[in-house]
């Protein structure tokens, strides 16, 4: 029985619930959650955590959970010590592939290439690397009086850069081992292999990168689900709460008055340029709110049923669902999202909502959603056209 276990504590003394935070609009956790299930080597995948929150978000990516004992929940508690307590309690697992939540770019086809060296070749325990070309040099304490000397090289006689092959380094993506490895107390030990990973998936955010660049790297390197990207060319955007608050002012003379967000118009009109078909969708009548914000858009009001018009404008216009986004925020949007390859909601949404959504905004409905969301369409654009490139 090999079972993905990722440890995912409440605590953090740098971000706040880091584990899932949202990183590129996924949780972080979300990232390797998804490459593990998608890998299909697994017999069982866990979360290992003390939190609710991140319990929820665990169970969200279909995860199984242990909640963790305070014991092993402290600051100075190790990652041995919680796979051992994990251990204790599920007899039926032989093989754990302890998965850092923190490697956001790690991809399926390296656990599937690890789970063969371990079930397969016969190792005891197999570890990730990444291949570093970095001098290295001695320390010289202050106040020492000595002089540094050279590590792995020869200074009158430089490498270069492609002339060297390098050194390998942990690079804490994952530790596979065996269960009677860890029964005696260590992660690495018996017939003993190293997994090397490509560079670019070699992301860790405790430790090489802040939030921002980590972002950009994942929307360049990261795995985005089995099915290859697409190039967008229609966007369905709910009108109640996405493209507008949600809210409804009410005159005395019983005018509706809505608010929007000039950045949304102006997001609306980007994808426009860019080709990309923009429709709107609502339950509810509001043409006369559409009439007065111009937009210039097809829409849909007033219908019971958003899946079915989402069906008849995708075979109107001979796409295929990858090349369909959505964005919506209720219960009556769940649907549509699940079907659209590329799905967003605001901040705000429901949770049944955000459950099913590919990205969460960092801004409300009516508040820039939907220019963020556009964004996050051109970012994800991007990588389609440097894959067809390459």
């Amino acid at each position: 029985h090999l079972a993905a276990l990722v440890l995912a504590r409440g605590g953090s003394k740098g971000i706040p619930l880091k584990n899932i935070k949202l990183l590129a609009g996924v949780p972080l956790i979300g990232w390797v959650l998804r490459a593990a299930s998608d890998a299909g080597v697994f017999h069982s995948i866990w979360v290992s955590t003390d939190h609710d929150e991140i319990e929820k978000v665990a169970k969200q990516f279909g995860a199984r959970v242990h909640r963790r004992s305070p014991e092993v929940s402290q600051d100075s508690s190790t990652s041995l010590e919680a796979i051992r307590e994990f251990l204790n309690h599920h007899q039926e697992v032989d093989i754990v592939g302890n998965i850092q939540a923190t490697s956001p770019c790690l991809h399926p086809s390296d656990l599937i290439k690890v789970a063969d060296m371990i079930q397969k070749e016969g190792f005891d325990s197999v570890f990730s690397v990444v291949r570093r070309h970095q001098f290295r040099w001695s320390e010289v304490k202050k106040g020492e009086n000595k002089m540094t000397e050279p590590q792995n090289l020869n200074p009158a006689k430089r490498y270069r850069r492609q002339d060297w092959p390098g050194e390998l380094y942990e690079n804490g993506s994952f530790y596979f081992a065996k269960r009677h490895l860890i029964e005696k107390g260590y992660l690495q030990g018996g017939k003993m292999a190293y997994y090397e990973m490509r560079a670019e998936h070699s992301v860790d955010i405790d430790i090489d990168i802040d939030w921002p660049i980590a972002e950009q790297r994942v929307l360049s390197f990261g795995y985005f689900g089995k099915e290859p990207l697409k190039e967008v060319k229609l966007l369905v955007c709910s009108i109640d709460g996405c493209l507008t608050n949600g809210r409804i002012y009410v005159t005395e003379d019983q005018k509706e008055m809505v608010s929007f967000d000039y950045r949304d118009i102006v997001g609306v009109d980007l994808l426009k340029r860019r080709g990309i078909q923009v429709r709107l969708i609502s339950e509810r009548d509001c043409s006369k709110t559409l009439s007065a914000m111009q937009l210039g858009c097809v829409a849909k009001v007033g219908t019971t049923n958003k899946l079915q018009v989402l069906e008849d404008w995708q075979k109107e216009m001979s796409l295929s669902w990858k090349e369909v986004a959505y964005l919506g925020n209720e219960e009556s949007d769940v649907e549509c999202l699940k079907k659209a390859g590329m799905s967003g909601v605001p901040a705000d949404a429901c949770a049944v909502a955000q459950k099913a959504a590919g990205y969460i905004c960092k801004n409300n409905g009516g508040c820039g959603a939907v220019r963020e969301f556009a964004e996050h369409i051109f970012l994800l654009l991007e990588k389609v056209n440097s894959a067809r490139k390459q």
